[in-house]
């Protein structure tokens, strides 16, 4: 119970998810223990297969984290000083941040103000002759507009690196995110549909030259041992972490199907309410399956319904307060306020409620009456 003597509701519960699996999970953890094998190896090896297979792409590369997996992948097509790549001006900070940590330049765009997700027609009109990338972003578990981006990638002659750190398991017409671009880059940070006991991550790319690259990056460039070809990193998933993710992965598709059944009965809960029309609901665009890593809502007067909630014990975020090109380190891109309106006002207005694969339907109830109570104050 929350301290107003509502019931209170997290924004996530891992330890809900922990429960059932407790013991193979500890099983799993035991068996790396057991065969003092922490780095790379055979749990690392059936990870990346059985995460190939789920994600219907040839090659699978486990990394240490969705950052380093962007950052791998960039490093990969030769990204670096002068060039620049396109890319949302909305999105965790690791988008942009990878581009300019090799060098390159940022070139910041907005969204679509429904989807939130990249605007193609920006990426299109932000293209020149130093573009090397475009990075999409599947944004709360809901795939960009590829078809368009892959064409406009085509047109100027370069790669697609779709960042799918909050996707795994999202399609577009039945083609899974990470699968669509020269590079897809995923993040297994605890709270994603699919996570780990700290951080992780996954590339995934069609090319076997690409695939090779990868695996050359994320241990130091070497092949063989201590014979370098190329500067790397130390960008390995540690086995135990692959051991934990092999329990999991059977159940994500589940999981991923709870959270849609809850984004349904918050549809529906809004609209019993009468809050349509007030409330901006996620949308799912015909022909792409969204797997709601956020349930995220647009609201008036944001700030102070989240206080509200807060208040009622019902845990709630912002992603993201301030987009990129109004950050501080991007000052030296000069841009201002009002060069990008859509994800600026997304910024100021949207919220994230909490959408876990466990949460209950009286905790959504919960959730929405609370909301009710805070428009009507």
């Amino acid at each position: 119970m929350s301290v107003t003597g509502h019931p209170s509701v997290p924004l996530l519960d891992l330890e809900a998810q922990y429960r059932p699996l407790r013991d193979e999970i500890l099983s799993a953890i035991t068996r790396v223990c057991d065969s003092q094998r922490f780095i790379l190896g055979p749990e690392v090896d059936a990870l990346e297969r059985e995460l190939a297979a789920m994600l219907r792409v040839p090659h699978a590369i486990s990394v240490s984290s969705g950052t380093d997996a962007l950052l791998a992948a960039l490093m990969a097509i030769g990204v670096g000083p002068g060039d620049e790549v396109v890319t949302s001006t909305y999105s965790f900070f690791a988008t942009a941040g990878c581009v300019a940590r090799l060098g390159a330049v940022p070139i910041l765009v907005d969204i679509d103000p429904v989807t939130y997700n990249l605007d193609p027609a920006a990426v299109k009109a932000s293209l020149s002759p130093r573009t090397r990338a475009i990075v999409p972003v599947h944004l709360f578990g809901l795939c960009a507009e590829m078809d368009p981006i892959l064409e406009i990638a085509a047109g100027a002659k370069v790669p697609t690196i779709e960042d799918a750190c909050q996707a795994i398991g999202a399609t577009d017409r039945d083609r899974q995110a990470g699968s669509m671009g020269a590079i897809g880059c995923f993040s297994f940070f605890p709270s994603k549909n699919l996570g780990a006991f700290g951080d992780g991550g996954l590339v995934t790319t069609n090319d076997p030259k690409l695939a090779h690259e990868l695996r050359l990056l994320r241990n130091h460039g070497a092949e063989p041992k201590y014979y370098h070809k190329r500067i790397g990193g130390n960008f390995r998933l540690d086995a135990l972490q692959a051991a934990v993710l092999r329990v999991k992965l059977p159940h994500l598709h589940a999981w991923s199907e709870n959270r849609r059944r809850n984004a349904a009965a918050y549809d529906r809960l809004f609209a019993e309410a009468g809050l349509i029309g007030r409330v901006g609901l996620p949308v799912e665009p015909r022909g792409r399956r969204h797997i709601f890593n956020q349930y995220v809502v647009r609201i008036p007067e944001r700030d102070r319904v989240r206080a509200f909630l807060t208040e009622r014990g019902i845990g709630t975020e912002i992603y993201y307060p301030v987009p990129f090109h109004l950050q501080e380190c991007f000052r030296s891109l000069g841009h201002a306020r009002g060069d990008f309106p859509h994800a600026e006002e997304a910024a100021a207005s949207t919220l994230a409620l909490p959408i876990y694969a466990e949460l209950t339907p009286d905790q959504q109830s919960t959730v929405v009456a609370a909301i009710a109570d805070a428009l009507r104050t």
